[in-house]
């Protein structure tokens, strides 16, 4: 459910606009995309844990912010970002 230090670190490095940035809205995109894909995962085995789907659904609108919020600020940005990310919109 939760990520390792070492796939945040590496998903980080991915995302990351330059070197020690882990603060831009694509880096916070990403890992909050690699936490709701595990979370998916978790439900895919145990479709009753509704203290975790409402996590999930915590985790999902806070992406759904920063992605608003990239989406005000830099169309082309956002753009790339679910295509990155395969989100759907």
């Amino acid at each position: 459910m939760s990520i390792t230090a070492e796939r945040k670190a590496e998903v980080i490095k991915t995302s990351a606009k330059k070197a020690g940035d882990t603060g831009s809205p694509e880096v916070q995109v990403a890992i909050l995309s690699e936490r709701i894909n595990n979370l998916t995962e978790h439900f895919k085995t145990h479709s009753k844990d509704n203290h975790s789907r409402r996590g999930l659904l915590k985790l999902v609108s806070t992406r759904r912010s920063l992605l608003d919020y990239v989406k005000k600020k830099d169309e082309a940005r956002y753009k790339a970002l679910l295509e990155k990310h395969n989100i759907r919109r």
